[in-house]
């Protein structure tokens, strides 16, 4: 630990005065003024002159209390909160008090909240996740024998990928937001992505380049795939867009802007980096732009030049739309040449000075926020670029094992450990946790370390809560975390109270699951055989997914046993039924990679009997997996579905939007993306609906060819694989929207046939 942090988290720790960064000893007075999220830019470069004066007066204390009234409402009020400057430099909180009388002093709301879900946790045994809560405490809160005491290790905690608007919830309203924004202040973040909106951003702006709104509604894709086109990988499908639409996700990223303001948040938005509609050069003379090819199989839009002065007009012109709508913040997040990207004949050196000195001219104390992962950023643009105003989001620190030195791969530019333990949404249980704890600590105080943050990538948000937790806890953690004590008392808080079939369980979670590495070049778990494409001889669904089960199957089943023995008074909370679920729901996955090699060994034996036999346990497993997942919401495609076409103001809308959203969890796009680009089942996940419907619908359709086959003694006929999902994607049965039976009851049986 560095000496300055060491003396100051034994000021805290004290009684006197905690002038070190402004916190005050218990019972002191203290000032309700912050000064704003780290890193925010003061003024008419922070919030528009309607907020100015609030953005003067710091965030207010009242934030957190109105979190925690929404989060406790029968608790809030024996909980004080009070905002103090951050006169250090480091994000800070100190919970004191007795029962039913508590203070939690922080640097912002938001931290303050972090501060009192440690104390829910380790004192009180309750907490809250992505993925269930526990809550049920006692009339009065209990007091704080010794101060709670915790000082940021670093500046940037940053959350959400790129593309968790599509994969988690592309059409999630306010009442989603509201509680992901308080989970995250929770769990110690203060950076977060936002994406909702910048679709009229752009509408916005090219309709001053030459461009009709009909035309521009046409290039923009439905909001479930607007994450790649910000990324300047694709356009269009899944569209066209409504104006309506495009108003009410304004209005919606307009709330979530606000409240992350309120409680000291920094909303990271999207910067300008040259993305174009077709035919800007035609339409806007002199202008010179960059084809880029394609991605995946689809046409990217092209490349405005970034050293001409029509950039320069245009990126002016998008960040004054973008400030007009939602003010203007103090971190931008750009990809340039992301995944493939082509500079053509342009230095990509001069190209990232230009890009930023756009955003100089906007926002002159502005971080630019950008992506690490495969070759991104690439070397030149750091050389070219003021370094000490980037932040590189490392999105392979427990992906590869090759990589050891950040500060040599990017020239010492400041950088955020991150962690991608999941792709498209798969619903596999997992992470790198010794990873984590191996490199976080070690990483960030090395001598000459670059490394200033921490950044929360999975690509779809809402799953393994364990990760989320443990991950959020390495900046709030002096020196390395140890993995096996923090599973232990992880169950206590999970649900409440000490038992030992919980902690037996979440230890073989943590040898099996939550135990792998980076050394097999692996972030992310397996992703289950039941929703790939039929082959017998599968190893993955989607294309970049491990091609094997990173740990033991028949060592992870004893998780299930083990927590349905837990006492019965801690089975009653959102949480214990969520893991049971999720262990139960990766039991039965796992079933196919056992299953698997068996059918086809029967097949090629031509073992008729065999081969029906086994066909036939394999779509028992289907119909239980379909069973367990209907119990929960999170797992419900009728729910997604739902979503969907409630933001449709006609019926042809409404089918549009529909088709955006499912086709994300099927084909990806067109047959083009889905065949040729590899796209297809990118975003496979066990959700009730999937696994009923199309899942089943492809092994059944495919076990009846094989029986065909070896009746008739001939080779089985080939499917086209994308026309039945594209038929399923387009016309299938209705879903529904709410879940039904009991995942006790399922769990039982699941347990009963392992």
């Amino acid at each position: 630990m560095h000496i300055a942090r060491r003396s100051l988290l034994g000021a805290l720790a004290g009684s006197a005065a905690l002038g070190a960064v402004g916190l005050p000893a218990a019972g002191a007075a203290a000032d309700d003024e912050a000064g704003g999220a780290a890193g925010d830019t003061a003024g008419a470069d922070r919030v528009t002159a309607a907020g100015a004066a609030e953005a003067a007066a710091g965030p207010s204390a009242a934030a957190a209390a109105a979190a925690l009234a929404r989060l406790l409402p029968r608790h809030h009020r024996q909980v004080t909160f009070r905002t103090v400057p951050r006169t250090g430099g480091a994000d800070a909180f100190r919970v004191t008090g007795g029962a039913g009388a508590l203070v939690v002093a922080g640097t912002t709301p938001a931290v303050q909240l972090t501060g009192f879900h440690w104390y829910l946790r380790h004192t009180a045994h309750a907490h809250f996740s992505w993925n269930g809560a526990q809550t049920a405490l006692p009339d009065r809160l209990p007091g704080v024998r010794t101060p709670l005491v915790k000082v940021a290790n670093v500046t940037h905690r940053f959350a959400l990928n790129d593309t968790s608007d599509g994969y988690t919830g592309p059409y999630r309203e306010w009442d989603y937001w509201e509680r992901e924004i308080d989970v995250l202040a929770l769990h110690g973040y203060n950076e977060v992505l936002v994406y909702a909106g910048a679709d009229a951003v752009y509408r916005r702006t090219f309709a001053e380049y030459g461009y009709g709104d009909a035309e521009l509604r046409g290039w923009l894709p439905g909001p479930a795939h607007q994450p790649w086109w910000l990324l300047q990988n694709m356009s269009s499908f899944g569209g066209p867009v409504s104006g309506a639409l495009l108003d009410r996700r304004v209005a919606l990223a307009k709330r979530i802007v606000r409240r992350l303001r309120e409680l000291g948040m920094t909303p990271v938005f999207p910067g300008y980096f040259g993305t174009v509609p077709p035919g800007f050069a035609r339409r806007n003379p002199g202008a010179r732009t960059v084809p880029q090819g394609n991605w995946g199989g689809f046409r990217r839009p092209d490349w405005l030049d970034p050293r001409t002065r029509h950039f320069g007009r245009v990126a002016g012109t998008f960040y004054r739309v973008q400030r007009e709508l939602f003010g203007a913040t103090s971190m931008y997040k750009m990809d340039l040449l992301h995944e493939g990207g082509k500079p053509g004949d342009v230095p990509v050196g001069e190209a990232a000075k230009a890009v930023e000195k756009a955003l100089r001219a906007a926002h002159p104390k502005a971080t630019w926020a950008i992506l690490g992962w495969q070759e991104n950023p690439r070397r030149e643009i750091v050389d070219a670029v003021d370094n000490s105003r980037m932040l590189i989001l490392d999105g392979i620190s427990d992906h590869y094992p090759n990589v050891t030195d950040r500060e040599a791969d990017w020239g010492g530019t400041p950088y955020a450990f991150g962690s991608i333990w999941n792709f498209g949404g798969h619903t596999a249980m997992g992470a790198n946790t010794p990873d984590w704890a191996a490199l976080y600590d070690d990483w960030r105080t090395r001598n000459g370390s670059a490394m200033d943050g921490i950044a929360l990538m999975p690509e779809s948000a809402d799953n393994n809560p364990a990760a989320l937790a443990l991950f959020s806890d390495l900046p709030w953690t002096d020196g390395p975390v140890a993995l096996q004590e923090w599973f232990e008392q992880w169950p206590r808080y999970r649900y409440g109270g000490a038992d030992a079939h919980a902690v037996r369980a979440w230890d073989v979670l943590r040898r099996t699951a939550y135990g792998t590495s980076r050394a097999d070049r692996w972030s992310e778990p397996a992703d289950g055989l039941f929703g790939a494409r039929p082959d017998l001889a599968v190893s993955h669904a989607a294309a970049w997914s491990p091609r094997a089960l990173r740990y033991d199957a028949e060592q992870f089943d004893r998780a299930l046993p083990e927590l349905l023995a837990v006492a019965p008074g801690m089975r009653r909370s959102s949480a214990y039924r969520y893991d049971l679920l999720d262990v139960t729901r990766q039991c039965v996955a796992n079933r196919a990679r056992l299953l698997l090699p068996r059918v086809k060994a029967a097949y090629d034996a031509g073992n008729r009997a065999r081969f029906r036999e086994l066909t036939h346990q394999w779509l028992i497993w289907m119909d239980l997996l379909e069973k367990a997942v209907a119990t929960d919401t999170g797992h419900l495609l009728g729910r997604w579905i739902a979503e969907a076409r409630s933001w449709g103001s006609s019926a042809a809308e409404r089918d549009r939007l529909e088709y955006d959203a499912v086709s994300l969890l099927t084909t990806w796009g067109g047959r083009a993306s889905a065949n040729g680009g590899k796209l297809h089942d990118y975003a496979n996940r066990e959700w009730s609906g999937l696994v009923g419907g199309l899942y089943r619908l492809r092994w059944q359709t495919y076990f009846t060819e094989l029986d065909a086959a070896l009746t008739a003694h001939r080779k089985p006929k080939p499917v086209d694989w994308f026309a039945l999902e594209d038929r399923w994607t387009r016309n299938h049965p209705a879903y529904p929207a709410k879940p039904s039976g009991d995942i006790v009851r399922v769990a039982r049986e699941v347990a009963a046939k392992l």
